[in-house]
């Protein structure tokens, strides 16, 4: 089969073209044809070597981390699928390699396609929606009539957390650029706040949760618009101790994340607020519960751009640069 790998991390060398081998099908694997993969900004950052420390993948990689497909064999243990099927998945972490022909899949990670959208439109779906649901369900507690702010409204995770968020009853304010007010708007964000005119810490206050994904001096601040007894979940760091316990990192990585995140949550426990780093997990029972909203109308996929194959250095450029709006797709199949 054909993907694009890397051979070391670097920012600058562009991902190569290479022929490999067909996967290794496992008992409890699906092996997927896959349609349409879509690209994340953790993409970028693995690349370029800034989670090696928490992610120490083994070279050469192929990137990507979702994807959309038919299902093409089905190990001896496979119980939930068959051949034939339209899948979408986030694939778990250490078994990435969404920028090729075709990957092998953990059934777990899996859940059937909703049946009204496009095979482009479900890549664009998991690794941004598990990330709102784990965020704003899990960790959040999101309840209705609680007041969210979900910074970057326009981006990948914004477009698909400000729907969730309005889905389960919350009043939701988000930042965006001018160009970008119809947009959330049409999503349900009910303050669009422009963030290169405006400082959101000056105009929100009383928040039950913050969902964070920009820097740290960001974050800093969405500490101080919160309630008492209030919760930031960010998902751009730093990570916590907790955060390499739950991934069975070695006690010299805890260390350094309890070093990482001491300041913030030094900051956090002044203010009687929590402060907790997401680094969202593949979930296929949860894409389940996500499909089934995606089916009723309750969320609507944002796509920006969709890229060829043979484009996937353009389109991974294209996401770091910052400018899109919603998901970029690589069209596979």
């Amino acid at each position: 089969m054909k993907a694009y790998t890397i051979n070391r991390y670097s920012k600058e060398d562009p991902l190569q073209l290479t022929e490999l081998p067909d996967p290794v099908v496992q008992d409890n694997e699906i092996l997927i044809q896959i349609h349409s993969a879509s690209v994340n900004l953790l993409d970028s950052k693995i690349k370029s070597g800034e989670f090696k420390m928490i992610l120490p993948y083994k070279m050469p990689l192929i990137l990507g981390h979702d994807v959309a497909g038919i299902v093409i064999k089905a190990g001896s243990k496979v119980s939930k699928f068959k051949v034939g099927d339209e899948i979408y998945a986030r694939v778990s972490d250490f078994n990435i390699g969404t920028f090729a022909e075709q990957i092998s899949v953990n059934e777990n990670d899996v859940a059937l396609k909703p049946k009204n959208i496009t095979m482009d439109e479900a890549a664009s779906i998991p690794l941004v929606g598990l990330t709102a649901w784990q965020a704003l369900v899990e960790l959040g507690s999101l309840q209705k009539g609680q007041k969210v702010f979900i910074q970057a409204g326009s981006g990948g995770v914004g477009t698909f957390a400000i729907q969730l968020a309005k889905h389960l009853g919350a009043f939701v304010a988000t930042t965006a650029g001018k160009s970008n007010f119809d947009l959330v708007k049409g999503l349900g964000a009910d303050i669009i706040i422009d963030y290169r005119n405006e400082d959101f810490e000056n105009i929100l206050t009383d928040y039950d949760l913050v969902l964070n994904s920009q820097d740290t001096k960001t974050l800093e601040k969405s500490l101080t618009i919160l309630k008492p007894g209030g919760k930031v979940v960010s998902i751009s760091g730093p990570p916590t101790a907790v955060f390499a316990t739950e991934l069975g990192l070695p006690w010299y990585v805890k260390l350094v994340t309890q070093f990482l995140s001491s300041k913030i949550r030094r900051r956090a426990k002044k203010l009687n607020v929590d402060y907790s780093f997401l680094f969202m997990k593949a979930n296929g029972n949860q894409l389940e519960k996500i499909a089934s909203l995606i089916e009723a109308g309750e969320i609507r996929p944002v796509i920006d751009k969709v890229f060829a194959f043979s484009e996937t250095n353009e389109a991974i450029g294209y996401v770091e640069s910052g400018r899109a709006k919603g998901k970029v797709i690589i069209k596979v199949g």
